[in-house]
C-alpha cells in the first residue's frame, strides 16, 4: 500500500513571536516493509536557519530558527510512504518459545544489539518512577516461564479491555500513575504503560510514534483531517527483535500503521517542540490526513 501524508501543525500567538527555535520528527523511517519515497517540509514564515539529521535514536529531525515576527507559524509535513507487512520478517516459532528467564539470561551478552536495547530498561523522562501496582499489573502477564510474545500480546489486550479511550483527560504532564489510577488516557499514554509494564519486569521496551489510517464506515466518504498522530509499544525479544503492539486498537500493527519514529517515551519524538520569545496565550490546531495514492 502506498499512502500520501499530509502532517499540519499551526500556530497562532496573541502577541507576536520575535524568534523561535524548533525541532521537527515528522519524517517517516525507512526500514524493509516502510520505504520513503518522497518527503517535504513546509514552513510559513521561511526560517532564517534549517539542518536536518539524524537523532541519537535513528529518527531523522529538521532544526529551523525563525528570527522575524511572526503571528502565525505553520508547518506542513507532505509523506509519501510504501508499505508492505509482508515484507517484514515473520515471527517465527522460536522467537515464541522465548521465556522471561531465557530473555533476561540473553539480556547479560555484550553484542552490539543486546547494549542498544537494555537502554530502554532504564528510567526514561517521561517513565521515570514505575509504581509497585504498574509493576503488578505487569506480573498479571509476565510469568518467568511464559513466552514474552505471548505475555506482551495479552498485556496489549488488557490495556485495551481495562483503559477507556477520553481525549483531553490526560496531557504530557500527567503522571503514569494518575493513569493507572483512573484507567484513562490516549494512545500515547496506553503506549507508556505498557512501556511502564514491560521495563518493571527487566525487559527492553521503547515507544513508536507514527500513523494509522483511519477507514470511514462502509459507504461513507472520508473525510480529510480524520487521521491522527498515533503511538504504540515495541518490545525488544532476544534472538529475534523488535516486535510490534498496539493497545489502542488490540492490534499487531501492519500496513495501516506507519512509523516515524522510535524513543524512550514521548518526550523522545514529539512531532514538533521548541522555545519562542513571544508573551500572552497561543492556539495550536493539528490536522492529519493518510490516503492511499493512485498511481498513474
Amino acid at each position: 500500500m502506498i499512502f500520501d501524508i499530509s502532517h499540519t501543525t499551526k500556530y497562532n500567538y496573541e502577541n507576536g513571536v520575535s524568534f523561535c527555535h524548533n525541532i521537527a520528527t515528522l519524517k517517516p523511517k525507512h526500514f524493509i516493509g516502510q520505504s520513503v519515497l518522497d518527503y517535504k517540509l513546509d514552513i510559513s514564515p521561511a526560517p532564517t536557519d534549517i539542518s536536518e539529521r539524524l537523532d541519537f535514536f535513528g529518527n531523522t529531525v529538521t532544526r529551523f530558527s525563525i528570527q522575524q515576527f511572526h503571528k502565525e507559524l505553520v508547518v506542513t509535513a507532505r509523506s509519501i510512504v510504501d508499505r508492505d507487512y509482508n515484507l517484514e520478517k515473520n515471527i517465527p516459532d522460536e522467537c515464541r518459545n522465548i521465556t522471561l528467564e531465557n530473555a533476561v539470561k540473553l539480556l547479560k551478552g555484550t553484542q552490539l544489539e543486546i547494549l542498544d536495547a537494555r537502554q530502554y530498561i532504564l528510567n526514561s523522562p517521561l517513565i521515570s518512577r514505575i509504581t509497585p501496582e504498574i509493576k503488578k499489573y505487569a506480573e498479571i502477564s509476565f510469568k518467568p516461564n511464559r513466552s514474552i510474545y505471548e505475555a506482551s500480546y495479552e498485556l496489549m489486550q488488557r490495556i485495551f479491555t481495562d483503559f477507556d479511550f477520553v481525549s483531553g483527560f490526560t496531557n504530557i504532564a500527567t503522571p503514569l500513575n494518575v493513569v493507572m489510577k483512573e484507567k484513562k488516557g490516549v494512545c500515547q499514554d496506553f503506549a507508556q504503560i505498557a512501556i511502564a509494564c514491560i521495563r518493571s519486569i527487566g525487559l527492553p521496551a521503547r515507544y513508536v510514534s507514527g500513523y494509522i489510517e483511519t477507514l470511514p464506515p462502509k459507504g461513507m466518504v472520508k473525510l480529510i483531517g480524520t487521521d491522527a498522530s498515533h503511538a504504540w509499544f515495541s518490545v525488544y525479544i532476544p534472538t529475534f527483535g523488535w516486535v510490534d503492539f498496539d493497545p489502542t486498537n488490540n492490534q499487531i500493527p501492519k500496513n495501516q500503521h506507519i512509523v516515524v519514529a522510535h524513543g524512550r517515551d514521548y518526550y523522545d519524538v514529539p512531532p514538533l517542540k521548541g522555545v519562542i520569545f513571544s508573551t500572552g496565550k497561543n492556539k495550536m490546531n493539528v490536522s492529519v490526513d493518510i490516503r492511499p495514492k493512485v498511481l498513474k
